[in-house]
């Protein structure tokens, strides 16, 4: 790979990545302000938060991607083509040839099947998506299997409709990485975990060039890419928590793109000569979960009740207006299957009424996790208000979004607030999660959304995991559409919004598309005038 000639040298490098205020940004840089303090890790079999996957999605490759452009259609990326056995058990992928990843090594049918093995042997968060079809630390290595260099021979477990397993692999956690440069970085056993949390291994438009937790990271463009060297040399994402501040350094020219302004801010910049507007549908929900280890929450009716004390109406207006849309159930716009029903008003004395016959006719006190960004706050705050008036007393506890996303992971919380993406584009991956917990233990090897509040579901379980094996779409459809509804009813989620992702960009800047997922915001596009 080309050095000094090409890019930064590391001294100028952490100049830049040093200065608060950058007095226009480089031509061949591309600078933006974000909230990234959810990032828990950079390593592609780990990340599963927003921001810490959409660095995977422009640092690493997969076997299968999507196209934007034609519909989300399913691509080969560095599988060149695929077939499928007519008992859909079988997938045989054959790679580009001269494929290389960013340290120079050749990729090949064995790097597929390491990072298969440690994804699925590591079992962090995103796990469950590699392992629903049958791969364990015990097997994984006689279902994936590299006949020869360019070849990768895939079974799996039941006869799923092709076009999920597929939509499966484009999913972060089967993003590809260098073997033999993370075998080199493993410490006891890790599959070089720790490493990578912090460093990245890939092929993709760009590596990770430097990393500094809840500050900001660089991206260098590989100008070797097999799709073709990134329209810009490097992209720099500053974690800027505030809207206001965003909105101040993109006014400044200090940065290129504003990903997180919020209403008011968009409403302030909207007209401006030298600002544009970037939107995209993002299959985004922001929810609250309810833990029922409470003993509050295993009551259906408070859990119901919960969902009568939230003011849609009010948030969407005077919160979240332009950036999220009223939306009540676990599929987004857009899937196949989804509904648009909104069962839920804000109605307290509905809401007093299911308290009142679950034994709390003057409320009970509990609390929130509150990742401390807007428009996230704001919202709490919102409901803390409303629920006062049923006699909840709602205690905040602020935290950053690595802080409250653990904790949630772990199911200490009572309620976390928060978002949830899809990890690929079928209604499963988040019917999945909200509607699937196969093992309620706390050795449960699949941690669903669903498991993480706790909710035992031994039945909805079953009929969530038979939709993936549903050939035919409009049945496939009409199911999810029952399964969501009786969701809004009993489950311990409290769906609120859909997300519109909005980004305001400086002029001459082009080429920012926002897709429906983290992993569909591509930064190799982007070119500065």
């Amino acid at each position: 790979m080309r050095q000094f000639a090409k890019m930064l040298t590391v001294s100028a490098f952490a100049a830049l990545m040093a200065s608060s205020v950058v007095a226009q940004t480089p031509k061949d840089t591309v600078v933006m302000a974000k909230q990234i303090d959810d990032i828990i890790s950079l390593d592609p079999a780990e990340a599963f938060e927003f921001s810490g996957v959409e660095v995977g999605a422009n640092v690493y490759d997969k076997l299968i991607g999507v196209d934007l452009a034609k519909g989300n259609a399913l691509v080969g990326e560095l599988a060149a083509s695929w077939t499928v056995s007519p008992d859909n058990l079988t997938y045989t992928f054959k790679l580009r040839p001269n494929l290389k990843f960013h340290s120079g090594n050749a990729l090949t049918a064995a790097d597929v099947v390491y990072s298969f093995q440690r994804a699925v042997t590591l079992n962090k968060s995103p796990g469950f998506i590699l392992a629903q079809f049958g791969f364990t630390k015990e097997n994984v290595l006689e279902k994936v299997k590299a006949t020869d260099d360019g070849t990768v021979v895939i079974t799996v477990s039941k006869p799923f409709a092709p076009t999920f397993f597929l939509n499966c692999l484009t999913s972060g956690v089967a993003s590809i990485v260098d073997s033999k440069l993370v075998k080199a970085n493993e410490k006891d056993g890790d599959f070089g975990n720790a490493w990578l949390k912090l460093n990245s291994a890939g092929s993709g438009a760009y590596k990770v060039r430097a990393y500094r937790p809840n500050e900001q990271y660089a991206l260098e463009a590989n100008e070797s890419w097999y799709k073709g060297a990134p329209k810009n040399k490097r992209v720099i994402v500053r974690h800027v928590a505030e809207p206001a501040s965003q909105r101040l350094l993109l006014e400044k020219g200090d940065v290129d793109i504003a990903r997180n302004l919020s209403k008011d801010q968009l409403a302030a910049v909207k007209d401006k000569a030298d600002i544009q507007i970037v939107q995209g549908d993002k299959g985004y929900i922001l929810y609250l979960g309810l833990n029922t280890k409470n003993p509050h929450f295993a009551k259906p009716e408070v859990r119901e009740a919960m969902k009568w004390l939230v003011d849609y109406t009010a948030i969407e207006r005077n919160i979240v207006e332009g950036t999220y849309k009223h939306h009540e159930s676990f599929l987004p716009k857009g899937f196949l299957g989804a509904i648009d029903d909104k069962p839920y008003k804000f109605d307290p004395a509905k809401a007093k009424e299911l308290l009142t016959k679950a034994g709390y006719p003057n409320g009970f006190t509990v609390t929130m996790d509150v990742r401390s960004v807007n428009p996230i706050t704001d919202i709490a705050q919102a409901i803390q208000s409303s629920w006062a008036q049923a006699g909840i007393k709602l205690e905040l506890i602020p935290g950053d979004g690595k802080q409250t996303l653990t904790k949630y992971r772990a199911r200490t919380h009572d309620i976390y607030i928060g978002q949830w993406g899809p990890d690929y584009l079928d209604p499963h991956t988040n019917a999945e999660t909200f509607a699937i917990n196969e093992n309620n233990g706390e050795d449960a090897k699949s941690k669903t959304l669903a498991w993480r509040n706790a909710w035992d579901i031994p039945d909805m379980t079953k009929v969530t995991q038979a939709a993936v094996l549903e050939s035919d779409a409009a049945k496939r459809a009409a199911t999810y559409g029952t399964l969501q509804r009786e969701h809004q009813k009993v489950s311990p989620f409290v769906i609120m919004f859909q997300q519109v992702e909005v980004s305001a960009l400086r002029k001459g800047v082009s080429g920012w598309a926002i897709g429906p997922s983290s992993d569909t915001n591509f930064y190799a596009p982007i070119a500065k005038n």
